[in-house]
């Protein structure tokens, strides 16, 4: 097989976003394609709104086998592909792929929440009773299905705009309890589980204020944000001791799906690899201060 032969034949990949070039989504795939020496390539592809029907309609004429799929467009893909019961429950799809030469989604934000969670405190859904989730958006429906999925009773919505938070009790049921801001600091003492899921606390966001003392000793402090890695919120848990856990633990084990069903193999996460990604957001030098064994 000639070099133009083999081009043409190389299974890829890429994700689909407006923007997407900042995305650490190539960093991850293309390590694990090296990692298991596989002839294939991921890319990066920049679509804005008025293109992505076209785009996406036209994924395998493209040469693609399977994307992922980012802010603004993962409504859209939902809508014009064939979604599983996790993306229907979400009403979103961040990855997909081919079977049968029809385009399936899903969405692997669930699962990847709850697979980072499950590595740092094994058996929580036995511990957590009560927990709080901030946000109504893409991500706090993930992770809200995800607690419903582990069977945790009581699920308290917090989220500016109240209707939003109650349309979710609406899809997911009465374990889903809606309130507006100014409750939470009443909610806190009771939840073992406060998860942020809003862009507060990101870099170049306005800052997430929340006082970590009224939480319990026992606590589980997660925040979705990767950028800074260690936001006000964990920085705060990490000085009580808390179990923390960061955007960069859920966007890894997010990952791990969509490359299982492109390119045939179920990835390993490995410190290697966390560490590769960490210096990709904060300095290299500062690396070591994220340091989580896997």
């Amino acid at each position: 097989m000639d070099e133009n032969q083999s081009a043409i034949s190389k299974p890829k990949a890429c994700i689909i976003g407006y923007p997407a070039k900042h995305s650490l989504s190539p960093i991850l795939h293309r390590y694990w394609i090296n990692q298991y020496r596989l002839n294939a390539d991921y890319r990066v592809e920049e679509v804005e709104s008025e293109n992505i029907f076209e785009f996406i309609n036209n994924l395998s004429k493209k040469g693609y086998i399977g994307a992922n799929v980012t802010m603004p467009h993962k409504d859209i893909a939902f809508q014009i592909s064939r979604p599983d019961a996790h993306a229907i429950a979400v009403r979103a799809s961040n990855t997909l792929w081919f079977e049968n030469n029809i385009l399936r989604s899903t969405n692997t934000d669930t699962e990847g929440f709850l697979n980072a969670i499950d590595a740092v405190f094994p058996n929580w859904d036995h511990h957590v009773k009560e927990a709080i989730v901030l946000g109504a958006g893409g991500a706090a429906r993930a992770i809200i299905y995800g607690l419903v999925e582990r069977g945790i009773t009581r699920i308290n919505v917090v989220n500016r705009t109240l209707h939003k938070a109650t349309d979710l009790r609406v899809r997911f049921g009465c374990s889903i309890i809606p309130h507006s801001w100014d409750a939470l600091p009443n909610l806190i003492e009771s939840a073992k589980l406060l998860v942020n899921a809003t862009s507060l606390g990101m870099q170049g966001k306005k800052p997430l204020d929340i006082d970590t003392k009224l939480l319990s000793d026992d606590s589980i402090v997660c925040d979705i944000v990767y950028s800074p890695l260690n936001t006000t919120l964990l920085a705060d848990a990490k000085a009580r001791n808390l179990v923390v856990l960061n955007g960069l633990d859920m966007l890894l084990n997010q990952a791990v799906r969509g490359f299982e069903l492109w390119f045939g193999i179920r990835p390993k996460i490995t410190q290697e690899l966390y560490e590769t990604l960490v210096a990709h957001i904060v300095n290299a030098e500062m690396a070591d201060n994220y340091y989580r064994p896997i």
